[in-house]
């Protein structure tokens, strides 16, 4: 019997607010059936839509309002806006739900001091309503209740009494307080208020209040269920038209009907209750309601009454044949075969015509039953003696005798078997059927029912194997279904429905049907005659099915129950045999309950499933595949450090298993999306060693280099420079030469790190010069790179020249000089050709200083000691006129760059070169003067 269920449906309320305010909608009880487990008020503006800003923010300023304000109407007002805020946009703004418990609370002391001062700009029955809803999420039930009762009294008119009612009603049901239950709920019925579906709701719980309080309200108590069903089912359209919210409802008030009435007079009482107009819509639910309630109390006599006196009462109604087969059922439930025989012929008597032979007197009846017997016998024997088609056709004739004479006789059922025997060996297969389901359904009181509905059933079995001799009569599957489904309907009892079941189930699977498959084998395993074997039959095909339908945790169950059952006592050799087959499919449903899993969303709930593999098949295959796949659903839920665990977990047992080439890679993906980048790359250069393990060495093995340069990258990223530059330096070693721009970038990329590393920097800036302008790729930063290390090497190279001193022989020492300045202008130059305008200013100041230097020093060079005073002076002149050009050089390189301003702007190397131009032309160049930036526009150039 079903639980008592108040079906409180939602319901909403309309009032107005304070002049000047837009309308809102209050909606209370979605949430629960009490106040007490409803939610705070939801307001929702219907008229101006939400403001072009963030709700959040919106929320945020309420929020801010209510706890600042200490004006009681401000803070009502900003909590319902917040709430409506909150409703509006969809989203969880505005107090958590551990703040709203003291947010409510202060709300209630602002409602009493609202109604302590007696100013309130919008309606007090709004606000009575809004502290008991208050009241309610606080937990003061008590407070509540005295809120909505003041609310009925002081303004009976208002559109919140039939909730009110309603809800005082409620509290006191729930209480126990039935008579004061019921005077709520009869407020709300018998208003003039409208109530809308609460007046339903209220007359539903008005029955049960007083049926509640005692058999002495019961009469009353009828009345009102009786008045429920009216309205929920009023016509015999709304029978077929009942909606799942109402089903609970109608089937308690059906239930608890049934009760009372069960405890009375029965079908008399309830009839009483549906005066004046007996038959209604429901009323048939009504007597097959008290009949069940008294089958299953185990009173067959009064069940039967009860069908019967339905069919008394209506004899016109269209469901009395269902009633009095009902009677059937009830004496078979009650193990009576005797009565129910009885039943079955009082069923058959009273719908079946006996008008011509009735009309024979007695004795000529008797006679006629008598030669039939002895003609059907007669020639049942002769078919026998017979072959081929007279033994046919004599097996024919003694079928007809038997069937008119089972028509007629106290023993029809044997006649009807014996028919259906004849009709067998005259291989006139249907209308054997016929016979042998004549007298295992049709004849009451027939002993042998249950055999010749097995006969009927073994019939069609043979014809659905193809047994039977060829013939027309091709009975299908859904035809040996519906036998089976009569013999076990009214032999449940016999030991051979089991093994029955179990067919039917196999051959359904076998047609590729599981819902009929499915159906059977339940039916088999749970049938009480079953043993091990039919059991173990019926969950293998209830696994399968399950399995076909992709309802793996279903199918588990099922293995798991065939596993049990081949590994007992009990178990034939055969299904020991199968346990290894067993136990693979077992795994295979886990395995594919985690591949559910991952593919919903739930990545916990996938590896669990993956990781139990192992307990049912420990080191097969799938349960490999299955830790595999828990590290790989872990990868992709971004869970790294478990599926680091599992992946390193899964390589130490499964080394050498073909999935743990896989491993390493997989290990650098979650090392690396874990900040873990020196790890990431200490896998990668195990699997480089891998490479070299195998034979193959840096320079030739590409998988290997790759995973170097990966790795090198990787540790780039976490500052880990030593390692980094082992790798660039093992591979520069190699003299690789680019074949496209990436491999070219890359390879400067190297050099770089390299010389920021210190590491024989000259050498890698000359390297990284050389390659930048030999190569056909480039890019601004390796330009840049490639400019300011020609700049470098161009500053060093000028520093050695500015350290050689010319002496005597002034020839060598001055050659020695000459080389160290070219090379140094050899840089310089590269670097204007790498970095353009950017180094410019810089390189042509190097240049004017190399001049400069050489011109300087050739002028202070000492002169050979063996000169005379004359020699002398000739020899300082011609220094003189050998150093003039390089001075002149230096000052046009130096005013280059100074002339430069115009395009390139001015700069500390602009600044450099002006200073030396002042030193060395002073009359030009040494004056005070002030550079300033100037904006060329309009095609002015600006100098």
């Amino acid at each position: 019997m079903k639980g008592l269920k108040a079906l409180l449906l939602p319901f909403c309320l309309f009032c107005g607010v304070a002049s000047g305010q837009e309308s809102f909608r209050v909606e209370l009880g979605k949430d629960g059936e009490t106040i007490a487990d409803m939610r705070p008020v939801f307001l929702k503006f219907e008229t101006r839509p939400l403001p072009a800003i963030s709700p959040a923010e919106v929320a945020r300023r309420y929020q801010k309002l209510f706890s600042t304000t200490d004006e009681p109407s401000v803070r009502v007002d900003a909590l319902n806006r917040l709430t409506n805020i909150r409703d509006r946009s969809g989203q969880d703004i505005g107090f958590s739900p551990a703040e709203e418990a003291v947010v409510y609370q202060q709300a209630i002391e602002s409602y009493e001091s609202i109604l302590e001062r007696g100013a309130f700009g919008g309606r007090l029955d709004e606000l009575l309503y809004q502290m008991a809803k208050a009241h309610a999420l606080t937990g003061q039930n008590e407070a509540s209740v005295k809120r909505l009762q003041q609310l009925v009294g002081l303004y009976p008119d208002s559109a919140l009494v039939p909730e009110a009612w309603f809800r005082v009603a409620e509290s006191a049901f729930a209480a126990g307080s039935y008579i004061e239950a019921e005077s709520g709920y009869r407020n709300l019925v018998d208003g003039k208020a409208d109530a809308g579906d609460l007046r339903n709701k209220a007359r539903y719980m008005l029955g049960w209040s007083l049926y509640k309080q005692g058999p002495h309200a019961w009469e009353r108590a009828g009345k009102r269920f009786v008045a429920v069903l009216d309205e929920s089912l009023p016509n015999t359209e709304s029978l077929h038209q009942v909606s799942e919210s109402s089903v609970d409802s109608i089937d308690d008030t059906l239930r608890i009907l049934a009760l009372m009435a069960s405890q009375r007079n029965g079908a008399e009482t309830l009839m009483a209750w549906l005066q004046p107009t007996p038959l209604r819509s429901w009323t048939p639910l009504a007597f097959d309601r008290l009949a069940d309630l008294y089958a299953v109390q185990g009173n067959a006599e009064e069940s039967v009454a009860t069908n019967r006196a339905f069919a008394t009462y209506f004899p016109s109604h269209p469901q009395r044949a269902g009633f009095m087969a009902q009677v059937v059922d009830v004496w078979n439930q009650a193990s009576q075969p005797v009565k129910a025989r009885a039943a079955m012929a009082d069923y058959v008597a009273l719908f079946d015509n006996q008008s011509d032979y009735a009309a024979l007197e007695e004795r000529y009846r008797t006679k006629w039953r008598d030669f039939s017997r002895v003609l059907a016998d007669f020639y049942y024997t002769e078919g026998g003696a017979g072959s081929g088609s007279v033994a046919a056709r004599n097996y024919a004739s003694a079928a007809t005798y038997y069937e008119g004479l089972a028509s007629r006789s106290p023993a029809a059922g044997e006649f009807y078997r014996l028919a259906g025997d004849a009709w067998l060996q005259a291989e006139a297969y249907p209308a054997a059927l016929k016979n042998y389901r004549f007298a295992a359904y049709d004849v009451p009181g027939y002993e042998h029912t249950a055999d010749a509905g097995w006969a009927a059933v073994a019939l069609i079995r043979a014809g659905v194997s193809g047994e039977l001799a060829p013939s027309e009569y091709r009975p299908d599957l859904n035809e040996l279904a519906v036998e089976t489904d009569r013999f076990t309907a009214q032999h449940g009892a016999d030991p051979r429905a089991p093994e029955l079941l179990a067919y039917v189930a196999n051959r359904w699977l076998e047609a590729g049907n599981d819902e009929q498959a499915l159906n059977y084998a339940v039916r088999a395993v749970t049938h009480e005659q079953s043993g091990p074997k039919v059991r173990y039959a019926g969950w293998l095909v209830t696994a399968q099915v399950r399995q076909n339908m992709l309802e793996y945790g279903l199918a588990e169950r099922a293995w798991r129950e065939a596993l049990a059952l081949a590994a007992g006592e009990s178990a034939t050799a055969a299904m020991k045999q199968e346990m290894p087959e067993l136990q693979q499919q077992l795994a295979t449903v886990i395995y594919r309950q985690g591949e559910q899993a991952a593919e919903a969303g739930k990545p916990a709930i996938a590896v669990a499933h993956f990781q139990r593999i192992e307990t049912v098949l420990p080191g097969s295959e799938i349960a490999i595949k299955g830790r595999f796949d828990a590290a790989n659903t872990l990868l992709r839920a971004s869970e790294w450090q478990p599926a680091i665990n599992e992946l390193n977990r899964f390589r130490a047992d499964y080394s050498s298993h073909a999935l743990a080439s896989d491993i390493s890679e997989k290990l650098v993906l979650a090392y690396t999306a874990s900040g873990q980048p020196v790890r990431a790359a200490g896998e990668l250069m195990d699997m480089a060693d891998g490479y070299i393990d195998n034979g193959q060495s840096i320079a030739t093995g590409e998988g290997a280099l790759s995973y170097r340069l990966r790795a090198a990258e990787l540790f780039h990223a976490a500052e880990a420079n030593d390692q980094r530059d082992a790798i660039y330096i093992d591979y520069l070693a190699s003299s690789p030469v680019a074949e496209d721009a990436e491999e070219h970038i890359r390879l400067q990329t190297m050099r770089q790190r390299l010389i920021e590393s210190g590491r024989r920097t000259t050498q890698w800036r000359v390297d990284l010069v050389s390659a930048e302008l030999q190569s056909r790729w480039h890019s601004e930063q390796t330009l840049q790179w490639a400019a300011q290390g020609a700049l470098t090497l161009g500053a060093e190279a000028a520093r050695e020249f500015a350290g050689i001193e010319l002496d005597i022989p002034l020839e060598k020492s001055l050659a020695d000089k000459q080389v160290a300045m070219e090379r140094a202008q050899t840089y310089f130059r590269n670097a204007e050709s790498l970095g353009g305008s950017e180094v410019l200013p810089e390189s042509l100041y190097r240049r004017a200083e190399l001049h400069r230097i050489m011109a300087s020093d050739l002028m202070a060079s000492t002169p050979p000691p063996e000169l005379n005073e004359l020699e002398q002076m000739q020899y300082a002149m011609l220094l003189e006129e050998e150093a003039y050009p390089f001075e002149e050089r230096a000052i046009a390189l130096h005013s280059e760059n100074h002339q430069g301003i115009a395009t390139n702007g001015f700069n500390a190397w602009v600044e450099k070169s002006l200073n030396v131009l002042a030193e060395l032309h002073p009359g030009r160049y040494q004056r005070s003067m002030r550079w300033m930036s100037v904006s060329v526009e309009g095609g002015n150039d600006g100098a």
